[in-house]
């Protein structure tokens, strides 16, 4: 079998098809950018600054002062919701063009990203569950754990008296993840900026304040360094012009004022049946990731799969190469490094669904190769020979007898790889693709109610794998009787 030519062939065709997605997403970004549409990162599960409500409109102060200010100063935007850490990555990677998420602004990050005008004054808060009457002060923390939320004031607050006090910091991407470990007894308390917390308690979060706030530092949009400056001013502008006019007071009262609104009390089904528009949404994303990512991994494992069979040593150093990077390093760790490190690095912007398919196919392609190299070398090599001593070519040979007993013996891993791919998706939530596990959380940060919402997501996805499993089953026992 003439492996270098086939190998080169369907190579040049993955290179095509991804050279085609990134192109296609690079001309939207380019009509974006004709019709100045600012990329605006944030966090989403930080409420009352910015989350979902229950129709998938973004609100809160944030949202609500971003979109006053870009119709004062006459500007686009588009919301890119990622989660706060991964929101302040993908700016640095020139990813987004600024980014509003309660971001505090320090000496740090002054370094990194220039700064607005503050648009609010905050300050950190301790919180304990509504049941807690033992912690009330900092010395009651003595021996014990306290939650933080990573990359926020409260955490580097927490840091600064941790040794003081004598507790250890458990650190959590998301503000509901941190009041979940505080009310089931793991944390005994956690730090919060106060207007988080406070909007939290109105909304029956349980949990409770036991402390007044400390002096803490101001919230402002960032940019990165030196970059965007048209953008910066205009946001000051803005800024200035709705303070003035009134508006800023009504957004922010309407939040955290005396006449905050609070959010109904829901049955259980009730809440259900509101969160499953949003959730479903985030399903069809999963399948959809799942599908075209799957597709390209049958690609590359095809196209390393032979490699690695051949007899080609060099073919085969390569493949075993491939095989070993993609299957050694972490899911989460690799989309890290395509989506914030490679466009740093090189100075590009990488659309967040060519990461995202990019991410899982070179994961998956590792495994398929693997697959179709263990189910080709495990049909007997006698198959073989005895085929081409009655003079049947090498690959008449490889493709008539050896790849359909082969395919018999793949069928079950392939299955297996599929469910592994769909439940994988869920990692991605970290660079912020909203997919059923990141619409979970978006859920939970309006309602607070962890476990009807995960029961639920937990529920969806063993419905879609069960299905899957069925249908593959069904195909499986149709192949083996053919």
């Amino acid at each position: 079998m003439k492996t270098t030519k086939v190998s080169f062939f369907v190579l040049s065709l993955v290179l095509l098809l991804v050279t085609g997605l990134s192109g296609w997403a690079g001309a939207a970004d380019a009509e974006s950018n004709t019709s100045k549409t600012y990329v605006i990162g944030t966090d989403i599960t930080f409420a009352p600054f910015e989350f979902q409500d229950v129709n998938g409109d973004f609100v809160g102060i944030d949202m609500d002062l971003l979109d006053a200010i870009a119709k004062d100063q006459n500007f686009k935007y588009e919301i890119k919701a990622l989660g706060f850490n991964a929101a302040v990555q993908a700016l640095e990677a020139n990813q987004v063009d600024g980014v509003i998420a309660g971001m505090s602004i320090t000496d740090e990050r002054k370094q990194k990203f220039d700064f607005s005008d503050s648009y609010f004054d905050s300050g950190v808060v301790m919180g304990v569950s509504v049941n807690n009457d033992s912690v009330k002060s900092y010395e009651d923390l003595r021996g014990k754990k306290v939650a933080v939320k990573t990359g926020t004031e409260g955490y580097t607050f927490a840091e600064s008296i941790a040794s003081k006090y004598g507790f250890t910091i458990v650190p959590f991407d998301d503000s509901s993840q941190m009041y979940d470990d505080v009310k089931t007894g793991n944390s005994v308390a956690c730090f919060e900026d106060y207007p988080v917390l406070a909007y939290g308690v109105k909304q029956n979060n349980g949990l409770k304040t036991v402390t007044e706030p400390e002096i803490g530092g101001s919230y402002g949009f960032a940019v990165s360094k030196g970059k965007n400056q048209e953008l910066l001013q205009m946001f000051n502008d803005g800024l200035t012009n709705i303070k003035a006019n009134g508006e800023y007071k009504r957004i922010t009262e309407t939040y955290v004022g005396e006449n905050a609104s609070t959010t109904a009390n829901m049955g259980r089904w009730e809440l259900v049946q509101k969160s499953l528009p949003s959730l479903i949404k985030g399903l069809g994303n999963t399948l959809l990731y799942t599908i075209v990512s799957l597709f390209f991994a049958f690609i590359l494992g095809l196209i390393f799969g032979f490699m690695k069979v051949g007899h080609n040593k060099f073919l085969r150093g390569v493949a075993t190469v491939f095989v070993d990077v993609f299957r050694g390093i972490p899911l989460i760790v690799l989309a890290f490094f395509i989506y914030f490190g490679i466009p740093q690095a090189l100075g590009f912007t990488m659309p967040l669904f060519l990461a995202a398919i990019l991410t899982l196919s070179l994961n998956a392609g590792a495994y398929v190769t693997e697959i179709i190299r263990g189910g080709i070398q495990s049909i007997d090599r006698g198959q073989m020979e005895a085929a081409r001593s009655l003079g049947l070519p090498y690959r008449k040979a490889m493709m008539k007898i050896v790849i359909p007993q082969a395919i018999r013996i793949m069928i079950p891993s392939f299955i297996n790889q599929m469910v592994i791919t769909l439940k994988d998706t869920s990692i991605l939530s970290v660079i912020g693709l909203v997919e059923l596990t990141q619409s979970g959380k978006i859920v939970i940060a309006r309602t607070f109610a962890s476990f009807d919402i995960w029961l639920t997501v937990a529920i969806m996805y063993l419905i879609v794998i069960i299905a899957l499993t069925k249908i593959a089953d069904y195909l499986e026992v149709r192949v083996r009787r053919g």
